[in-house]
């Protein structure tokens, strides 16, 4: 059994850090769930998660994973023989997709090669060639955690428009969620799908779904949506005034406890301080990674510059690099985490989170300890990794 001093860093793109005052909130008694305290704390968390997905409309928050969440927002807006696009970008596009048609949802795929965003202009000819508005939404994923590549969403808003279509868009950011600017009203998102785990610091646990006035009529109309309940967001439970019924039941209050104070932290960061702070954190991260792949062994996956998610770099190897016997000595001597790849990249990447409750040591020691792993596996990299992570964080500071 290996002995590990000091914190773990956990740099993984998901669970992410849990900072001790989150840890601090849920460490209590369970409350009344009915009592004025907890009402009043769950009625200020509905309205204050707003402007995280900078919003007016309502957000619907269940107690599950991500995966809770996209389930919700496929059972409400579709139902079996439906048909949606869906703009490949990596594993997750695939795995929702995979969930759509559980569902009985038809899947039209828009195909990728895991190295560039959603082209908007492709999405714009197949919107077009719908003559019969077949197509009931568009699914896209914002930052898609396997490839570590961010695709722009009001492109996709504006090809959809172009094409005169009334597909919904339906926007997961569970990556990219108060790690880079998400804008659901401004940028015309009908249903954007969340999770707690990630950029809002807390356990895996709360799904989100916050959903446009559009997304509901849909969802209320006569036939709208899937047989469902637990995931329904209409008046039949969600949205009644009994506080009871705003969960679906008894609600997951220590996870509200955390939330409430994930919401506190940033509003005392700010938003946008907490964008800069992921940007310089993938600066920084990105930096290195270039430096290392000057020797022929390994290379960011994500081609464009600007594609490039703050929040998480995937980095392809080549064939002589072991990943899992990477992550093993990284973890044993070093006490850090990372990702392996995922699906077409599993055994071909390691992906690098820096997302969440994360600073600029917490960075250094991770690329740091990275390059330790690498000397003692005699994996080939090229030098000035960490020199060029401290100059980038440096200039970024100085702006």
């Amino acid at each position: 059994m290996t002995v590990r001093r000091g914190r773990n860093f956990l740099q993984t793109p998901g669970p992410t850090n849990i900072p001790e005052r989150i840890l601090r909130a849920m460490h209590q008694p369970a409350w009344e769930y009915s009592g004025p305290d907890f009402v009043e704390l769950a009625r200020e968390c509905l309205l204050d998660i707003r402007p995280i997905f900078k919003t007016q409309e309502e957000v619907f928050i269940y107690a599950s994973n991500g995966h809770g969440a996209w389930e919700a927002a496929l059972s409400n807006i579709l139902s079996p023989g439906d048909k949606v696009l869906v703009p490949e970008t990596g594993l997750f596009s695939f795995a929702w997709s995979n969930m759509a048609e559980q569902l009985g949802v038809t899947i039209d795929t828009i195909p990728s090669d895991w190295r560039h965003a959603i082209i908007a202009d492709e999405v714009e000819e197949r919107l077009r060639a719908d003559k019969a508005g077949e197509y009931r939404a568009v699914l896209m994923v914002h930052t898609e955690t396997a490839t570590g590549i961010t695709s722009e969403i009001p492109a996709v808003r504006r090809a959809i428009d172009n094409a005169g279509h009334d597909a919904l868009l339906v926007t997961d950011v569970i990556a990219s969620l108060a790690c880079t600017d998400f804008r659901m009203d401004d940028w015309g998102v009908d249903i954007a799908i969340g999770g707690s785990q990630k950029g809002l610091m807390c356990p895996i646990g709360l799904g989100f779904n916050a959903v446009s006035q559009k997304a509901r009529a849909v969802a209320s109309a006569d036939g709208g949506g899937s047989p469902r309940s637990y995931w329904d967001w209409q008046s039949r439970s969600r949205v009644r005034p009994e506080a009871y019924r705003w969960f679906s039941g008894t609600a997951p209050e220590h996870m509200i406890f955390g939330l409430r104070e994930a919401l506190d932290m940033l509003v005392e960061e700010g938003l946008d301080a907490a964008f800069a702070r992921h940007a310089r954190l993938g600066d920084a991260t990105r930096a290195a990674v270039d430096a290392w792949a000057t020797a022929g062994a390994m290379e960011i996956n994500a081609l464009v510059p600007k594609q490039r998610a703050e929040s998480i770099t995937t980095i392809r190897v080549n064939n002589g690099f072991d990943i899992k016997q990477f992550q093993g000595v990284l973890r044993d001597n070093f006490n850090v985490a990372v990702g392996g790849g995922l699906g077409q990249l599993e055994g071909k990447a390691f992906r690098i989170g820096h997302m969440g409750d994360i600073n600029e040591p917490m960075i250094l020691g991770t690329l740091a300890s990275v390059e330790s792993t690498f000397k003692i596996l005699g994996i080939p990299h090229g030098d000035g990794a960490l020199p060029a992570a401290i100059a980038s964080l440096a200039a970024a500071h100085r702006q």
